[in-house]
C-alpha cells in the first residue's frame, strides 16, 4: 500500500529536484503506476505546475513534456503522422482511456518498466530525455543506467525520415502486453526494439543487409531470428520465457513484412 504524508506542489524544476534528493521523497508524476508498490511517501513531489503537460513540434524535433499523458500522444496527429500510427498503436491498448488520461509519459519512461509499451516504441527511434540535472542522454543509454534522484523533464524525438510499427501480444485486451516490439527502418540505420520480455525493452541495431533480407520470407525470418538471438527471455505469469522467445520472432517477422508492403506501394 502506498502511503503519502505530505503533498507539495513543485515551484520549479530545481525545487523539485532538491526535495527529491531525500530517499524518502517520491515525484509522482501521472502516480498510477506508483500505486503498485508498498512504500511510505514522507513527500510527494508534484510537477503540474511547471507547464511539462505539452507536446511542441517543428521541422526537426518534438519535445514531449513529462506531464503530458498517453491520451495527448495517442492523439497528436503531427506525432502519428510522422511514425506511421506507431506511437497511437503502442498506447491504445493500455487499460483504457480513463487511465490513458491520467498515466504521464514521464511516469512511463523513467519508471523503465519492463511491461512499459511506450518505452519500446520510443526506444526505435532516435530519441532522447532531457533530465534537470544530467542534461540530454540517449533514451537507450538512459534506459540502461540508473539516475535514481534526477527530474525528468521532457523527452525528445528527433524526426528524421523513417519507417515504423509497433506490435504487441497481451492474453486479454487491456492486460499488461506478454511481448511488444518495435521497428523502425531509416535512411541509413534500422533498430528492433523487444520488450516485456519480461524485462524491460532492449533496441538491436539491424544488419546492413537489412534492406535486402526484408523482401522476402527468408530473409525476414532471418533477421528476426538474428535479433531475437541478441535477446534474453524469462518467465512470468503471463508466458514463459521459450514461448517469448518464439512470439519475438514471430512479431519481429510481422513488422518487417509490414514495413516491406509499406515499401513496395
Amino acid at each position: 500500500m502506498l502511503k503519502i504524508k505530505e503533498y507539495v506542489k513543485a515551484e520549479s524544476l530545481e525545487q523539485a529536484y532538491e526535495l527529491n534528493q531525500k530517499k524518502t521523497n517520491c515525484v509522482i508524476g501521472g502516480m498510477l503506476w506508483l500505486k503498485m508498490v508498498t512504500r511510505n511517501v514522507q513527500k510527494a513531489i508534484d510537477l503540474s505546475g511547471l507547464g511539462l503537460d505539452q507536446i511542441e513540434e517543428n521541422d526537426e524535433e518534438f519535445s514531449i513534456g513529462a506531464m503530458v499523458t498517453l491520451r495527448q500522444i495517442e492523439l497528436h496527429e503531427g506525432l502519428n503522422t510522422w511514425s506511421q500510427g506507431a506511437v497511437k498503436e503502442s498506447v491504445t491498448h493500455i487499460v483504457g482511456v480513463q487511465f490513458r488520461n491520467l498515466a504521464t509519459v514521464g511516469g512511463s519512461i523513467f519508471g523503465k518498466f519492463g511491461f512499459s509499451d511506450v518505452l519500446s516504441c520510443f526506444l526505435a527511434f532516435d530519441s532522447y530525455v532531457e533530465l534537470h540535472h544530467e542534461g540530454l542522454i540517449p533514451l537507450d543509454q538512459f534506459a540502461a543506467n540508473k539516475y535514481p534522484n534526477d527530474i525528468l523533464v521532457r523527452l525528445i524525438i528527433k524526426k528524421h525520415p523513417q519507417e515504423s510499427v509497433y506490435l504487441s501480444h497481451r492474453n486479454t485486451k487491456t492486460d499488461f502486453p506478454v511481448l511488444t516490439c518495435a521497428v523502425s527502418l531509416g535512411e541509413k540505420e534500422a533498430y528492433a526494439v523487444v520488450g516485456a520480455r519480461p524485462s524491460r525493452a532492449c533496441r538491436v541495431r539491424l544488419s546492413d543487409q537489412w534492406m535486402e533480407q526484408i523482401k522476402d520470407d527468408e530473409g525476414r525470418r532471418k533477421l528476426a531470428d538474428e535479433v531475437t538471438g541478441q535477446m534474453n527471455f524469462g518467465s512470468n505469469m503471463r508466458a514463459s520465457a521459450a514461448y517469448r522467445e518464439q512470439l519475438s520472432k514471430v512479431l519481429l517477422r510481422r513488422g518487417f513484412e509490414q514495413l516491406e508492403e509499406r515499401r513496395e506501394k
